[in-house]
């Protein structure tokens, strides 16, 4: 039956809710009404026990539930009492079971009056120290936590931003801040319980005295002093026996909502402190044998715990002496055996950050200031990529490099620096797309990222450099600009192992069962593969479950990995075709020329898997100025039409283009989706 009971713990948290509020209602005999108090008083010490010893206080976030159960528990008892008491009070001191008879001899001592005395004192405690100052610290709590929770939230993303987090700590922490801000919230509420509670012990203290005394004098012919003796003795050890438990569970909420930011069990927290600090205990104990010494003080009693706080005190600087000897031998140990404070491990020295972005000193205020827009403007990058590409970007470790110029910042992809650029922190770059010089005051520069013409100027001339139809970059912009742009340059590298791995785990499972089906040695190398190889010509992999397919499709016929991405291209095509719509709707392409086609398509050879281009490298570089020409036209206009040539030679003039444009994308008829329109602008060889 226990066993039972602990597999079907809902159902019998419910009709443990159900039977309290049976109570209300259902007339209990002495017997049960005695387990239902013991009950209620036993809950009430385990909850401040948990609330003694729990480390924070988001490790006991169902206290506010659990508070509005107990309050409902007492209330309930409250009335069955009651009942008992006004029907069976004239009988003796037992008529509300054994419990409330305890209480009402052990503590009441036969008089009422001194019972009064006793329960009012506890409802002050409870009701005017305890409940009012927990009221109080969880009202600022929950406000504070609610007002802080912006700047909280800006500093998790800046930390993720800057690589100091993965995505995962981050969620845990937003996790974290969210349950922060609705505990303390729930607590401001459910502390009202407790007042509630109290309010209505002494309302029903007060009409079981009266109602006690009218009904023994009118019902039963007891005189004025026997029925209140009678009745109050009775209403007197009720109170007690509800107030004491709830004064238990005030001073549990008490502890939880003062504990605020402190971590470890309370004695941890409270006898740690104050015994953290010798010189306040030899004062404590001086004080107290001045206080001793005075007339009609008990001299031994101050005495005693004059010289218990001075030898608590002293064996406290003895303990933190040898402590602070232990440190200093083991720092010059650890001197001795060369080592540093710092991890200088070889697995450290030897792991490389994927993306590193390297700051001078005078760039530092732009990752490390309070309000420093930099962190998050890289980790907008990620929504970026992840939108147009379907590639995640790695974390940003954004470091500070004593070996660069003040103003400079350094890009390393993977350990290797791969580029460079200066920015003034305090001042705003202006650019001219256009070859007239820029004619305001300032300092000229190169845009580090496309390398055109430009002026570093004053924020107060921003203004009218916008006003002059010049573009204005802050240098966040500039720096995240330019990380933008080799990011997107290296999105094949950044493709690594791992982070395929990381995209196949958040397939659907029934995909990452076809990647199993795949075949091969590792069919994981061989998607990382095809990702590179998209990602070399600016293709989305973000329909990762459509690839994933094709190349289970190519794979049956091919094992090549340039025949299987051609086959994943065509499987794209409608994406691919969309890619490259102009605003019309149309697909702007410059074509080759019958000949031109024609020599491509005879001098593909296809041996098995493999396939070659055996044109002679003077024919090739022909074509090259051909194309390149006709590009560059097109390009001085800002217009980047796609190359259409013939699904055999596509990945070859693909690979003698990227040096000359890498931006011009090469597309064959086969990936022209059967929806899209085309618009030739220009033909090579024509």
């Amino acid at each position: 039956m226990f066993a039972l009971g602990l597999k079907n713990r809902d159902i019998g948290f419910a009709f443990g809710v159900i039977m309290v509020l049976a109570v209300l209602f259902v007339p209990l005999p002495p017997v049960i009404l005695d387990l239902g108090l013991a009950i209620s008083l036993s809950v009430s010490v385990l909850i401040l026990m948990v609330a003694l010893w729990i480390p924070k206080p988001l490790e006991f976030n169902s206290f506010p539930t659990l508070l509005l159960v107990v309050t409902m528990l007492r209330l309930s008892l409250n009335v069955a009492s009651t009942r008992l008491i006004l029907s069976e009070g004239h009988t003796g001191p037992g008529a509300a079971g054994g419990v409330i008879e305890g209480f009402s001899r052990f503590i009441v001592s036969g008089n009422f009056v001194i019972g009064i005395v006793i329960f009012a004192i506890l409802v002050v405690i409870n009701f005017l120290v305890i409940t009012k100052g927990s009221t109080r610290i969880a009202e600022v709590s929950a406000r504070f936590s609610l007002d802080s929770m912006p700047g909280k939230q800006m500093a998790i993303d800046a930390d993720l931003g800057a690589g100091l987090i993965d995505e995962q700590e981050a969620k845990r922490r937003r996790k974290e801040l969210e349950d922060e801000s609705g505990f303390f919230g729930a607590m401001d509420g459910a502390s009202k319980f407790v007042r509630g509670d109290a309010v209505a012990g002494i309302i029903i203290t007060l009409i079981n005295v009266i109602g006690g005394i009218l009904i023994g004098v009118l019902q039963y012919d007891l005189s004025v002093t026997e029925a209140a003796n009678a009745y109050t003795t009775l209403t007197i050890g009720d109170g007690l026996v509800t107030q004491i438990p709830a004064l238990i569970v005030s001073l549990a909420a008490g502890l939880i909502v003062t504990k605020g930011g402190t971590v470890g069990a309370a004695n941890e927290a409270v006898l740690g402190q104050l015994s953290r600090f010798p010189k306040a205990l030899y004062m404590a104990s001086g004080m107290l044998v001045l206080i001793g010494i005075l007339p009609g003080f008990p001299l031994p009693i101050f005495a005693l715990m004059a010289g218990l706080m001075a030898g608590l005190g002293r064996y406290i600087q003895v303990q933190e002496e040898k402590a602070a000897e232990a440190t200093r031998r083991a720092k010059i140990e650890e001197e001795r055996a060369g080592k540093s404070g710092k991890d200088d491990s070889v697995q450290t020295t030897m792991k490389l950050d994927d993306l590193r972005l390297e700051m001078g000193e005078g760039l530092v205020p732009l990752m490390a200031a309070t309000d420093a827009a930099l962190p998050g403007k890289i980790k907008s990058l990620r929504n970026l990529f992840a939108r147009e590409y379907g590639f995640i970007l790695p974390s940003v470790r954004i470091t500070d490099e004593p070996m660069l110029p003040a103003n400079s910042y350094a890009i390393l992809v993977q350990g290797v620096e791969v580029a460079r650029g200066e920015v003034r922190p305090q001042g705003m770059m202006v650019v001219n797309p256009s070859d007239n010089p820029i004619k305001l005051p300032g300092e000229k520069a190169k845009d580090p990222t496309f390398g055109l013409d430009a002026l570093w100027i004053q924020p107060m001339h921003a203004q009218q450099a916008e006003q002059q139809g010049y573009t204005v970059v802050d240098p966040e912009s500039v720096i995240t600009t330019h990380l933008t742009e080799v990011v997107k340059e290296h999105m094949p590298d950044l493709q690594t192992y791992g982070a395929t791995q990381h995209l196949i785990e958040g397939l659907d499972r029934d995909y990452q069962k076809l990647i199993g089906e795949i075949g091969g040695t590792s069919p994981a190398i061989l998607v990382q593969h095809v990702l590179q190889a998209l990602l070399t010509e600016r293709v989305s992999i973000r329909n990762l479950p459509l690839i994933v397919e094709a190349i289970a499709e190519a794979k049956r016929t091919s094992s090549n990995v340039v025949t299987i991405t051609e086959h994943v291209r065509r499987r794209l095509s409608n994406q691919i075709c969309k890619a490259l719509s102009d605003e019309q709707g149309f697909i702007p392409v410059i074509t080759l020329s019958p000949q031109w086609d024609q020599e491509f398509v005879e001098n593909v050879r296809v041996n098995g898997d493999d396939r070659n281009l055996i044109m002679s490298p003077q024919r090739i570089q022909e074509f090259v100025l051909e194309a390149r020409k006709t590009i560059q036209k097109h390009a001085a206009e800002d217009r980047w039409p796609a190359i259409l040539v013939s699904p055999e030679a596509r990945s070859f003039i693909r690979n003698m283009l990227e040096r000359v444009s890498p931006m011009t994308q090469v597309i064959s008829h086969n990936e022209i989706h059967r929806n899209a329109n085309l618009r030739t602008l220009a033909t090579i060889g024509g």
